[in-house]
């Protein structure tokens, strides 16, 4: 059995929406995009949405528009993509790693801890699918808030530290009866070939601004920003006597095209009542297996207030180190299953520890990475290939740890 370890669903409707972007002739941004807002906007119950290009991009956007600058710090956990932290970098500002809890995300006694004077954005990352603890977490910045400072308008209307969700894989997931979406100030989703929403490339930002922000005029303005600071899209410049624009700000070039908002209408269309319950099925199927394996540490599917997605699951295993996980993955492979890992921790990686930070400071994020696979999940995986993935990483794991045998 070959079972890959993330493919795209592209099924008759996205494919119906892709063709009639390309026969419209308009495949840049448009009609389609628009739409796709409008289903992310329905769906999170977001004040307003605004698609690009990727996840990376609309985060820079947003630290960029609260004016993030030079010696500013920005909170985030050691665990997550690089990404979270490139964009932090990106927009001026320095990443400051925090330690996570055993469900893997963002401690928040280590980010009370963390908060300074400079700091002014934190991006808690929901990993795996399953919401942060948003609640405590405005708690602490709340309790911190004496030691902010604001450096220009827009950090002084807020008043606080900005609160950014790193929703990569959390589209559907829920807190409290929230929808991912509506958790944070701002929340962005990541639409990469591989998460449960996809438009090839993409990400979707979903602007939930207290008062006195106006989120209506916030998307217009942030509209602009995301197309070279362009007052007209070129949608609107075809109308007959709008070629005239303006460039008032030095904007990013990160808008989404039709061609590609066309996949994620496709899939939004069913992602709710058909594909969220799959991925809710199938981790149910691994849990059901894997409980009943003593050398196996099961991800949560939901807690009494949180809800998961189920973007990935994050298998553990107990008592074994990375080179033992990694002996473990390479057989594995063998079998025909792709696996992977979520994630190296940042500072594991070349690039972070040029820049001086130390894994031997995030003992909780090492310790959840050295001993983690992910192992498939996806709405055309079916049960046999899961009792076929379950019963050979037993066979697997149990060829390398015969104590558990």
């Amino acid at each position: 059995m070959k079972i890959p370890f993330s493919p795209p669903l592209i099924n008759e409707q996205v494919k119906k929406e892709v063709n009639e972007s390309l026969d419209s002739g308009w495949i840049t941004t448009g009609p389609k995009v628009k739409l796709l807002e409008e289903q992310i906007k329905s769906y999170t119950e977001a004040p307003k949405v605004l698609c690009v290009n990727s996840w990376t991009s609309g985060a820079i956007l947003m630290l960029k528009w609260f004016g993030l600058q030079e010696g500013d710090e920005v909170i985030l956990p050691a665990y997550t993509y690089a990404a979270t932290a490139l964009a932090v970098i990106h927009a001026g500002g320095k990443p400051v790693m925090v330690d996570v809890c055993e469900d893997f995300n963002m401690d928040p006694t280590a980010l009370e801890k963390a908060i300074t004077a400079k700091t002014k954005a934190v991006i808690p990352v929901d990993i795996a699918g399953m919401p942060c603890d948003y609640d405590t977490i405005y708690q602490v910045i709340e309790s911190k808030k004496s030691f902010f400072q604001a450096d220009n308008p827009i950090q002084g209307r807020l008043g606080r530290i900005l609160v950014l969700s790193d929703a990569a894989h959390s589209i559907g997931a829920s807190y409290k009866g929230k929808m991912t979406g509506v958790l944070a100030d701002v929340t962005v989703f990541s639409l990469h070939a591989v998460k449960n929403v996809t438009t090839a490339e993409g990400g979707a930002i979903c602007i939930n601004m207290p008062k006195p922000f106006d989120n209506e005029e916030l998307y217009n303005q942030l509209r602009c920003y995301a197309l070279n600071g362009q007052t007209k899209d070129a949608f609107t410049k075809t109308k007959a006597g709008a070629w005239k624009y303006d460039i008032i700000y030095p904007g990013l070039k990160i808008n989404m095209p039709d061609v590609l908002a066309a996949i994620g209408i496709g899939q939004m269309a069913i992602y709710h009542q058909e594909v969220l319950p799959i991925r809710r099925a199938l981790f149910k199927r691994y849990n059901n297996y894997f409980s009943k394996q003593q050398w196996a540490i099961n991800p949560q599917l939901e807690t009494e207030y949180k809800q998961s997605s189920c973007h990935l699951y994050a298998l553990r295993i107990k008592g074994i180190d990375s080179s033992t996980r990694d002996k473990i993955i390479e057989d594995i492979s063998t079998k025909g299953i792709a696996v992977n890992v979520h994630f190296q921790p940042l500072p594991l990686l070349s690039l972070f520890k040029q820049m001086g930070y130390q894994i031997s400071d995030y003992p909780n994020a090492y310790a959840q990475f050295e001993n983690e696979i992910s192992l498939p999940i996806y709405p055309q995986l079916s049960n046999e290939a899961v009792d076929y993935i379950n019963q050979s990483i037993t066979e697997v794991v149990l060829a390398h740890i015969p104590t558990y045998a």
